[in-house]
């Protein structure tokens, strides 16, 4: 999967006329919104000066903005609705992210907002306790290492925004998905497995708001089905990546 291509395009309106920009972007905005080459956009307006504009657009990739967009049907109506604010652009440019980025601290991790490492602790004791009782997981995990609900822990609490502790004790994502090579794992047997780890989050008290739970829900959705897909007695490992890291309400994109 290549890095997507980020254009800007900043422009500067007079104040009279930022009433029918805005108006003709919203209605510009339809043809973006149904292109498959757009990603996502947003046009923002500068704060110290109401007539700068930014405008950024995600492409897949600056070749499918150019050979993409503005050869398919959809570019008429887009420039159409554009053409009166062309004469007013001051920069119009296609950007590669860097490996400089993160987010802040404005909103907490998902590690955090469970309780941190004592909850995934918690969480991983209380699961296992019930799989080694399970007739249908049992034997998935039939001579388990007894440090294996704490590696977990620690799987978990990097996934979810925590500390790299997996990653600097373990192997990182190829260590985790080697343990599931050829293990043959049923759909059954994942979704006991789902089943028994939302058991194990009421019993080991993660919160309960709806947003946690649908993120960790997310995670354990994604990551299981990846587990069954790398057991299958034909798989073969991914290139080796980094442990992922879940968001709330978003998922990390899988490269294979």
């Amino acid at each position: 999967m290549t890095a997507h291509t980020v254009e800007y395009i900043r422009y500067r309106i007079p104040e009279q006329r930022s009433a029918e920009f805005l108006a003709a972007y919203t209605r510009a905005a339809a043809q973006l919104a149904a292109s498959p080459h757009c990603v996502d956009y947003e046009l923002a307006r500068c704060e110290e000066d109401f007539e700068h504009y930014v405008l950024r657009i995600t492409w897949t990739s600056t070749q499918d903005h150019m050979e993409g967009f503005r050869k398919s049907e959809l570019f008429a109506d887009f420039f159409a609705e554009i053409r009166p604010y062309v004469t007013h652009i001051e920069e119009m440019r296609h950007y590669k992210p860097t490996t400089v980025r993160g987010t802040g601290a404005s909103v907490p991790t998902l590690y955090a907002w469970a309780g941190g490492a004592e909850a995934f602790s918690r969480l991983t004791s209380a699961f296992y306790d019930k799989v080694l009782k399970d007739d249908l997981l049992a034997p998935l995990f039939a001579g388990l290492d007894p440090d294996h609900a704490q590696h977990v822990a620690l799987w978990l609490g990097e996934v979810f925004g925590g500390p790299a502790a997996y990653s600097e004790t373990q192997g990182g994502h190829g260590h985790m998905v080697a343990k599931h090579m050829g293990r043959g794992i049923t759909e059954p047997q994942r979704r006991r497995w789902v089943n028994l780890i939302q058991d194990a989050a009421d019993e080991a008290a993660l919160p309960t708001d709806a947003e946690f739970r649908s993120a960790f829900l997310a995670y354990v959705e994604w990551g299981t089905r990846l587990a069954v897909h790398f057991s299958s007695p034909d798989a073969t490992p991914p290139a080796e990546q980094p442990v992922p890291r879940w968001n709330w309400g978003a998922a990390p994109p899988y490269q294979g």
